[in-house]
């Protein structure tokens, strides 16, 4: 269960496939006009990863090493095409929204990239939260950018108007929806701006690691007392007038 953890929070966090590992751009950049659709599209891929690496991993020791790759498309294009089928007949809206990046997730290097790099070495269960984990990630970034997009783009968010709009004819004051943001050089700028925030974050957290790791490591180094301390030695010379002298 550790292991299945390890990999649910790799590709959460660590190995974010949108904000770290910068994979699957096209979709990123393309549906993510609308949480909604970044989330139905991130949902997705998540079930033909975690479905897809669940399989793989299952005939790892029986697809010849030679046709690997082509099995590996076949087995992705299966789960696509079921998925496909499935968003037509119950989720039309959605399925409209996303068109012809359905389809595309066959050759989302993503999810042949998990397969090859992880299912086909590993067990079953790893495999499947490997896969899951991945496509939390890739859902949790579609998601934030679609969610940011469409704030900004349209002052609303899963469809719902978060922000009163301005009316010039009526007079009402109120948001003017900045609707750069929801054409194609908008994605770019909340990708850069998201990707930003994110390694400062990490640059943040790893600067607070080590000034922790370097208190730690003094608190060792003067546990025998700083008579016996061959480092800073600076609280000692301060608290005491003879050695000043």
């Amino acid at each position: 269960m550790n292991k299945a953890m390890e990999r649910l929070s790799n590709g959460i966090i660590k190995e974010n496939p949108t904000f770290v590992m910068m994979l699957g751009m096209c979709p990123t950049l393309a549906v993510t006009t609308s949480a909604t659709n970044g989330l139905g599209m991130g949902l997705t891929t998540t079930v033909v990863l975690a479905m897809s690496n669940l399989l793989i991993s299952l005939l790892r020791n029986i697809i010849p090493d030679r046709v690997r790759i082509p099995a590996f498309i076949v087995v992705i294009a299966t789960f696509v095409t079921i998925l496909e089928l499935l968003l037509e007949g119950y989720l039309p809206s959605l399925y409209t929204s996303l068109g012809i990046y359905i389809p595309l997730i066959v050759v989302n290097c993503i999810i042949l990239g998990r397969a090859e790099a992880y299912a086909s070495k590993h067990a079953m269960l790893p495999s499947l939260f490997d896969g899951i984990g991945m496509g939390l990630g890739f859902t949790i970034g579609l998601t934030s950018i679609g969610i940011f997009r469409e704030i900004l783009g349209a002052g609303q968010i899963f469809g719902y108007q978060l922000i009163p709009l301005a009316d010039a004819a009526k007079k009402i004051p109120g948001y003017t929806p900045a609707s750069i943001f929801i054409l194609a050089p908008g994605a770019f700028f909340v990708l850069a701006g998201l990707t930003a925030m994110q390694n400062q974050a990490k640059m943040n957290a790893a600067k607070k690691e080590k000034k922790t790791n370097a208190m730690s490591n003094a608190e060792a180094d003067c546990q025998g007392g700083c008579g016996s301390c061959g480092g800073c030695g600076t609280t000692f010379v301060e608290s005491d007038p003879e050695v000043k002298e």
